[in-house]
């Protein structure tokens, strides 16, 4: 559901580490947040698998992938309070991808997911468009859940209409407060 923007945005949600600060190493997941899966191993840049964008914000960001096996990277976290049903909320977050992975080059998408027990995909809050540009762009989202949800699941997926899996990278940075909008 699309919501506009009110004029007094009250901050409403602060994501733990939300510039996903750390030290620099591939196969690590930044403080404040926790891989989802056996194949989930997020990495912590720039430096690993020849990734050297600067950050947008702090001095590191998280890369995740995908796999031709079917396999994609996901990191959640417990909300200090959990999306209320009631509301319409809005962030911003920096989005990019690397020319240079390590092989895995393709564009991919972030989806974000509501849940109530950890790394549950119960509701698609944001699906953003394929994200094939390698500079930092901030995209901004506003979405107001269906049901009220204590977890936040963040994905890399593959882009739409894709019938066969494929290796590719999502760089994400500078997750900004979620405040209130009016809804639409």
């Amino acid at each position: 559901m699309l919501c506009a923007p009110s004029q007094a945005q009250e901050v409403l949600l602060v994501l733990n580490n939300a510039s996903f600060e750390g030290y620099p190493h591939d196969a690590i997941t930044p403080n404040g947040w926790e891989s989802c899966g056996y194949d989930s191993t997020p990495d912590i840049l720039p430096g690993p698998w020849g990734v050297y964008q600067k950050p947008t914000d702090g001095n590191t960001f998280i890369g995740l992938i995908s796999r031709e096996d079917n396999t994609w990277e996901m990191i959640m976290q417990e909300l200090v309070k959990p999306l209320d049903s009631e509301k319409c909320y809005k962030f911003s977050v920096s989005l990019s991808r690397s020319p240079t992975y390590a092989g895995y080059n393709k564009p991919l998408r972030l989806r974000i997911w509501g849940g109530n027990t950890p790394c549950e995909r119960k509701e698609l809050l944001i699906n953003s468009p394929t994200i094939d540009h390698y500079e930092w762009s901030e995209y901004t989202f506003m979405f107001s859940p269906i049901e009220n949800y204590k977890y936040i699941l963040i994905e890399c997926y593959y882009k739409k209409a894709t019938l066969v899996p494929y290796r590719g990278n999502l760089l994400i940075d500078g997750i900004t407060p979620f405040v209130e909008c009016d809804r639409a």
